[in-house]
């Protein structure tokens, strides 16, 4: 048997969704080569073999299992103290889907597996890494969501509530009122160091070391004295001022006049924005600006405005990593939003992965296109059906799609002769197809796709186990050949 065939074979058999856990098992060891990381990776595994995988002596397998995005995360558990650093990273680093895109989702893992890496004394036994190094792979991996770094501060270990101050501005202020009076000194000490941004001369004091990137966080986020106000506004730094909740009166009417349509947008839609203002605004010449300050009335808090304002400037191809809303913001003002005959606010809604399920059938149905789009890729009840459609017309969006544990692998039978490949290959693999797969199609991904089709007979599947383009969907097609003549045999 040709090598390159026996590791095709063996790689269709570790996604071979029929293959017994005893076969999957055996591709961990290190002779079956890419298999074994390949399967703990990329696919759902029996209990059996991910025992087998948290066990194994060889780091790139329990590697590989620590960026699996199909396992329920509890059960990596035990890799938040694995003795090899590198697999703690790789787990702190959150799931690969290693198909050339980042994940727009990333399911956060329970507390406790946070909370273990998040407060561990060393790296590993290996001292390859160490324990803060695998933390910032956890700060930009996504997977702290926000309620959990603001359950930080109630924590009893102080390290986590240290760890809370340096997400300050999204902390309550009772928060911050109890971390300044915390009875750790070191956290007090932190809480002090980060109230800075609400304390204009604090504020004026740390500007001078600030990098570019820095000033303008600082314009847009932190209390600014008059002086850096004024200052800005002369050197034309509009944008981050716009954004700020803290700057001055004087200032936002100032902005309101903003000869660029797009400051003058953020300010109409802001919460604190007064009548007279709101008067000039809807004369606006800009229609984005009309239209932002005709629904204003709806962002009525600071963390509204920010949710509405990222719908507005992120249009349905938009594949921005997909956060949760703020907790501050009600299940009732989402509502409100889905029920309004302005399409924009049903986008904000249908971006709410908290959405009710009533309120998902609605918007599913929804005239408005970019409403659909957007419920598709963000709402974990979007029924199947528009998934689909959502694939088809908008490609975008398909690496995304194709990760969802609702998206329908079947009733794609229609979809068979669509002048898409992309769209081609997922039909021709669809268990639902009457007619014969297309074995011969020019594209090899739709033939590829093709020899996974379960309706393939043992005959056509012992055929195409012998073509490089084909062998390893054949190995992975659950009806495989007998035992004799399939790779189930091959010894691993």
């Amino acid at each position: 048997m040709p090598d390159f065939l026996r590791a095709l074979w063996l790689r269709g058999i570790a996604f071979n969704a029929a293959a017994p856990a005893e076969a999957l098992i055996r591709l961990l060891d290190p002779v079956a080569g890419k298999a074994g990381p390949l399967m703990c990776e990329g696919r759902d595994l029996p209990c059996t073999v991910v025992d087998a995988a948290l066990r194994h002596p060889a780091e790139d397998i329990r590697g590989a299992l620590a960026r699996n995005r199909f396992i329920d995360p509890a059960r990596l558990a035990p890799l938040a103290r694995d003795p090899s650093g590198l697999v703690r990273a790789r787990l702190a680093g959150g799931p690969d889907p290693n198909c050339g895109f980042r994940l727009r989702y990333v399911r956060p893992p329970p507390d406790d597996i946070l909370v273990a890496l998040l407060t561990a004394q060393d790296g590993g036994d290996d001292g390859r890494l160490t324990a803060e190094e695998i933390r910032s792979e956890l700060e930009s991996s996504r997977q702290m969501p926000l309620s959990f770094r603001r359950s930080l501060a109630d924590r009893e270990h102080s390290g986590l509530r240290i760890r809370a101050a340096q997400s300050w501005d999204s902390l309550t202020p009772e928060q911050r009122e109890e971390l300044l009076d915390d009875p750790d000194p070191a956290v007090r000490e932190a809480a002090e160091k980060a109230d800075w941004m609400l304390d204009p001369r604090q504020v004026e004091a740390q500007l001078p070391d600030c990098d570019a990137r820095g000033r303008l966080f600082v314009f847009a986020t932190c209390a600014l004295p008059d002086a850096v106000v004024d200052q800005c506004l002369a050197d034309g730094i509009a944008l981050p001022l716009a954004r700020n909740p803290h700057i001055p009166a004087h200032a936002v009417a100032r902005l309101a006049r903003h000869p660029e349509a797009e400051v003058r947008a953020l300010i109409a839609a802001r919460p604190d924005l007064e009548p007279h203002l709101i008067a000039e605004l809807k004369q606006d010449p800009d229609d984005g600006v009309r239209m932002r300050v005709r629904l204003r009335p709806f962002p009525r808090t600071w963390d509204e405005y920010s949710w509405f304002n990222w719908t507005v400037d992120h249009g349905p191809d938009c594949t921005c990593p997909i956060i949760e809303p703020d907790i501050h913001s009600s299940p009732e003002w989402f509502a409100a939003c889905a029920a309004s005959g302005e399409p924009v606010l049903r986008q904000v809604a249908a971006r709410s992965p908290r959405l009710p399920a009533e309120l998902v059938d609605k918007l599913a149905q929804d005239d408005d296109e970019a409403v659909r789009v957007d419920l598709a890729c963000h709402h974990p009840l979007a029924p199947p059906r528009l998934l689909l459609d959502v694939f088809v017309t908008r490609p975008v969006h398909r690496p995304h799609l194709l990760t969802l544990p609702c998206f329908p692998r079947t009733g794609t039978a229609h979809l068979i002769n669509h002048p898409d490949p992309q769209v081609r290959a997922l039909a021709a693999a669809g268990p639902t197809l009457t007619d014969r797969p297309p074995l011969n199609d020019p594209d090899p991904s739709i033939r590829r796709a093709a020899a996974v089709n379960p309706s393939l007979t043992p005959e056509t599947l012992e055929t195409l186990l012998t073509t490089s383009h084909t062998a390893e969907g054949a190995a992975a097609n659950p009806p495989s050949p007998p035992p004799a003549s399939t790779p189930s045999s091959t010894t691993a």
